[in-house]
């Protein structure tokens, strides 16, 4: 989910709204306006590159907990193999 749709998802619109806001840019040189979209523009970066680490982290630590499941079921079954209830 993260990997196949929140990041492409998160990247594409934050691409998005990098071009449109450069292009205002671009409208509004030698304004005032130019440079609160400057300001905005690079807040807005800043909280995409804060959002990206933290679904790239979510990602890890998702895949880290289906390795512990896994680990878990397969010692859980193991010890049933092991135990007087197998063949029940």
């Amino acid at each position: 989910m993260i990997q196949n749709e929140l990041e492409p998802a998160t990247k594409t619109a934050a691409e998005h709204a990098d071009d449109v806001t450069s292009t205002a840019h671009k409208g509004f040189d030698g304004w005032q306006t130019a440079a609160g979209l400057k300001k905005v523009a690079d807040s807005w970066g800043q909280q995409v590159r804060t959002l990206m680490g933290r679904l790239s982290s979510e990602k890890v630590a998702l895949r880290g907990a289906e390795s512990v499941f896994a680990r878990n079921d397969t010692g859980v079954g193991s010890q049933f193999l092991k135990s007087a209830l197998n063949g029940v």
